[in-house]
């Protein structure tokens, strides 16, 4: 590794306050032990060599913004109504030539692909930035899902998938009356 070791610093003021193992706490090792291990992934995620200027891979759009992200994944909105299911999902600065919907044995495979390059020139400075990511994702399809009629509409960053539902998944609900038991 091309960063020198880091010792993790301990004040002797804290070594006092807290039990030791010794003294009937046998949680104790672990519990530094994990403190530690958390300490040496924050500094990672901050000093990390492979993300120029110290920036995390994840605070790059479009992967800025949740748990689903955090995995490359960009933000994915399903909602249920009536007739359709609709999947709403942010793809900023995207292209809609660089992404690709297809249907597949049951599944709905969202795929694309984001490039960018920004070139600044100035007086007493010159900047040239590149970035590129892609992403993968997949939906299984419920049964109640017409695949022939699925539709897909992509404007200004964001792509809408219309699932529209078979004629028989679209019945109103029935209520049942419960009726008393007689004895």
């Amino acid at each position: 590794m091309a960063q020198a070791d880091r010792n993790v610093p301990v004040s002797k003021e804290q070594q006092s306050r807290q039990p030791s193992a010794a003294s009937g706490d046998p949680w104790r090792p672990l519990s530094n032990l994990r403190r530690q291990i958390d300490h040496l992934l924050e500094d990672f995620d901050r000093m990390s060599p492979f993300w120029p200027m110290g920036r995390s891979g994840f605070e790059m759009e479009p992967f800025a913004r949740g748990a689903a992200e955090m995995a490359g994944m960009p933000a994915v909105d399903i909602v249920e109504q009536d007739k359709a299911i609709l999947i709403t999902a942010e793809l900023p600065g995207i292209d809609e030539h660089n992404i690709e919907l297809k249907l597949s044995n049951g599944n709905l495979m969202l795929k694309g692909e984001k490039k960018s390059e920004r070139e600044e020139k100035s007086k007493g400075y010159y900047l040239s930035e590149r970035s590129y990511g892609s992403f993968q994702r997949s939906f299984a399809l419920p049964e109640t899902v017409d695949a022939d009629k699925i539709e897909a509409r992509f404007d200004r960053g964001v792509l809408t998938i219309t699932l529209p539902k078979k004629p028989e998944a679209q019945k109103p609900e029935k209520v049942i009356d419960i009726k008393p038991t007689t004895h």
